[in-house]
């Protein structure tokens, strides 16, 4: 119990420092670390999208850069036929957050139900390679596609609104992705302590025991594949608004791999751990890239301690619990 209540001391102190460092730049009009600040929080959300699939269910999705790309497409599609006055399949585009993210969460939630229909009839390497491959697929279709800027990307011109906030200003768009941040972890708090949660990791535990209970391995996993996805969709149309741009690039299997290693450095399955790693990943990027090209030698190095000598990452590292709740 005292680890327990060490890892929300931790927690707490997460959100109170994501919250403070940007508040404190905005007194300081540092709008650079504000908007770093923004991007550690809508990695997050899609870490915690995939923590659903791979921290509850065991699931080791190598292809949700697949959904955070589409999610980043469906924000920049309907942001580019707004601003030219265009209709898409018929529709008009329009430029509000809150009707893009629900068009992405849907979209990026189909995708995932069919993807995960076929890959988690598979197990291990073969589900890893599938949703891979379908990630690629993604990938080269959005790179040949023309009438979306192809491989040069699609650049969005103003920003999209969020009812009662400028989104323009740094400030009011951190607001924004923390909210969704604290939603999406709250989302992943009470999926955990349900009892479809618990469904989900007995299934990873131990499917065939599960299923001569009475549980359904291939329908929890098949939903909690596509809740993981729905998320993850979400960051990525976040994401598109606050670079102001939708490329292949966000469909690369290297954006799936950033996404587990942030799982990874913050712990598989914490509460908290989207949070820690993607300031991990962001802090190394950013300070560590601005003293040597090679900083990924150094983050790999970092990754490689964490996998050896901290299974919990650093949730597990500093509350001293080394195993998943």
């Amino acid at each position: 119990m005292d680890r327990l209540r060490k890892e929300w001391v931790l927690n707490a102190v997460l959100a109170g420092a994501l919250f403070a460092v940007p508040l404190w730049a905005l007194m300081s009009d540092e709008p650079f670390i504000i908007t770093l600040a923004t991007r550690i929080a809508i990695l997050a959300i899609a870490a915690v999208g995939l923590n659903i699939a791979l921290g509850l269910g065991g699931m080791v999705s190598f292809g949700h850069a697949l959904y955070f790309g589409l999610g980043g497409y469906v924000a920049g599609i309907a942001a580019h036929h707004a601003f030219h006055g265009t209709p898409v399949l018929g529709l008009p585009g329009t430029n509000q957050m809150l009707p893009i993210w629900a068009i992405a969460m849907v979209v990026s939630g189909t995708l995932a139900g069919i993807v995960g229909a076929l890959s988690l009839r598979t197990s291990g390497i073969f589900f890893i390679m599938i949703t891979l491959a379908f990630a690629q697929m993604g990938f080269f279709f959005t790179l040949s596609w023309p009438a979306y800027g192809g491989e040069d990307g699609l650049p969005i011109f103003m920003r999209n609104q969020f009812p009662g906030l400028n989104t323009a200003r740094p400030w009011d768009m951190f607001l924004i992705a923390y909210g969704v941040l604290l939603l999406s972890l709250g989302l992943f708090a009470m999926l955990r302590a349900a009892r479809f949660g618990a469904a989900l990791m007995a299934i990873r535990q131990n499917p065939d025991r599960a299923a001569a209970i009475g549980i359904s391995p291939f329908g929890i996993r098949l939903v909690g594949f596509i809740l993981s996805g729905m998320i993850t969709g979400l960051a990525g149309a976040m994401m598109a608004d606050l670079t102001r741009f939708v490329s292949p690039a966000m469909l690369a299997w290297t954006m799936s791999g950033e996404l587990i290693v942030i799982i990874i450095l913050g712990g598989v399955g914490r509460l908290f751990g989207p949070v820690a790693g993607a300031a991990i990943l962001v802090g190394f990027e950013v300070f560590f890239g601005g003293l040597t090209e090679h900083w990924q030698f150094w983050l790999g190095l970092v990754l490689l301690a964490v996998v050896l000598f901290a299974r919990g990452g650093l949730v597990g590292l500093i509350t001293g619990r080394a195993r998943n709740v």
